[in-house]
């Protein structure tokens, strides 16, 4: 923690109690600057402009992975006449929602989710973003749509353009798919280009995805890595989420998915690989190995029956785990972070998966949400520190689930005691928004006033 004293600074927040990377610590004052970015932290000793009073200043969360639209697929898809069901016939209601998706619904659907993201804390979020075509004329219209809904909603957007040019291993696109076809590595640089003059320069960035080894050829992910490489993009795919997908590509390409990655690519702390549900210990650590990231979506890999990915063998070899809100049917960060541990519990029959050094597991837990996220989107955040994004999460002191908790047991609370109900507001460089039920509460106060 910093004690320097800041020059002219916009604004001095001082909450009860600051997450100072460690520990949540009482008079402790964050100096932002004019351009949105933390000058200094530190007891400084100044007229705080910003008094958080009862509450409790965190790091703003990092989502790695969200397809946003399918918030549009909440009530569809849970009835299984025929006694179950799977991934496959979840991708297929999930079809029926992109053959019905105009601009407007698109942006609708996109805007609500950013929006409830940042009432359940999320300040930045990584958008995997394939469904390009408001037709299946190639026109990318939607791009643009995504990009004017995520600015209104106010949140960190980085924007992971998606390619994608097959309907599986050798075989074409078909029906909805055609709304995702980028063509080829050219056509899609060619979209990645037209989009940056239309970004927010201080809160949207981009990144690069090939969507996954059965829609992108192994020619096309080298083709894409090796430029998002040489143009310092953070790079995702999808990864071994089935074991159909594993099976698939065995049969292709005679080896699994991760092991034809980790053959071909050149890995670094850039690349990203989402879910490895089914990775095999050799692959992961392999891509350990070489500083690449894992993104695990817990609430949509259990709503989908995936199955659940080896943490612990991860968490042992110093992986870099990261957490997405995925399919967005709940967008929650802190299930997402205690079903990250809690999964592992009902599989190991232990309790304490995720720890640290000390054996905690809620500061664990909370990197987890925070810094290896903005790891993973290569964004300068996820830590209350001077230099980086005015990126803040403000939980509610008064709040029923957290009446009596002291500093020392504050963050165990709000992680495996609570819900969205306890975020009273968030900040994302700068700007400061209260939550729905924040807002809600105040106008039923005024009103019994």
């Amino acid at each position: 923690m910093s004690d320097t004293q800041p020059g002219a600074p916009a604004e001095i927040i001082e909450a009860d109690l600051t997450w100072t990377g460690e520990r949540f610590e009482a008079g402790v004052q964050v100096a932002v600057g004019a351009g949105a970015r933390i000058e200094a932290v530190g007891r400084l000793g100044l007229n705080p402009t910003r008094r958080l009073r009862d509450q409790a200043l965190l790091p703003g969360l990092v989502d790695v992975h969200s397809h946003a639209f399918q918030i549009g697929l909440r009530g569809r898809g849970e009835r299984f006449p025929s006694g179950r069901g799977s991934f496959w016939t979840w991708r297929e209601a999930m079809y029926e929602l992109v053959d019905a998706l105009e601009p407007e619904r698109f942006r609708a659907l996109t805007l609500e989710a950013f929006i409830e993201m940042r009432d359940a804390g999320i300040t930045t979020v990584g958008e995997f973003h394939y469904v390009h075509h408001a037709t299946t004329e190639r026109d990318y219209d939607l791009d643009i749509v995504l990009l004017d809904a995520a600015a209104e909603a106010g949140i960190r957007l980085v924007l992971l353009n998606t390619h994608y040019e097959a309907g599986g291993f050798g075989k074409p696109l078909h029906g909805s798919q055609q709304r995702f076809d980028t063509r080829s590595p050219s056509e899609f640089w060619m979209s990645v280009d037209r989009l940056y003059s239309g970004l927010e320069p201080d809160t949207q960035t981009m990144g690069v995805a090939a969507h996954s080894v059965r829609a992108v050829p192994i020619e096309a992910i080298v083709e894409l890595h090796q430029e998002s490489s040489r143009r310092d993009l953070v790079f995702h795919i999808h990864v071994e989420e089935q074991p159909q997908e594993v099976e698939d590509c065995v049969r292709f390409h005679g080896r699994r998915p991760m092991a034809l990655l980790d053959d071909a690519l050149a890995i670094d702390d850039r690349f990203t690989a989402i879910h490895c549900t089914h990775t095999a210990s050799d692959d992961m650590q392999r891509l350990l190995e070489r500083g690449g990231n894992v993104c695990i979506c817990p609430l949509t890999e259990a709503n989908l029956g995936d199955g659940i990915a080896d943490v612990p063998a991860i968490h042992r070899a110093g992986g870099h785990i990261c957490l997405g809100t995925d399919s967005n049917a709940r967008i929650a960060m802190t299930e997402e972070m205690r079903w990250l541990e809690y999964g592992q519990r009902l599989k190991a029959q232990q309790r304490g998966i995720v720890t640290d050094q000390d054996g905690g597991v809620a500061a664990s837990l909370l990197d987890v949400a925070t810094l290896n996220g903005a790891r993973a989107l290569g964004v300068e955040a996820g830590l209350i520190g001077p230099g980086l994004w005015a990126d803040f999460v403000a939980l509610d002191l008064t709040a029923p689930a957290l009446r009596g908790s002291e500093a020392d047991t504050l963050l165990d609370s709000w992680i495996f005691g609570t819900g969205n109900e306890t975020i009273i507001s968030t900040c994302v460089g700068g700007d400061w928004r209260p939550s729905r039920s924040a807002r809600v509460a105040n106008a039923r106060s005024r009103d019994s006033d």
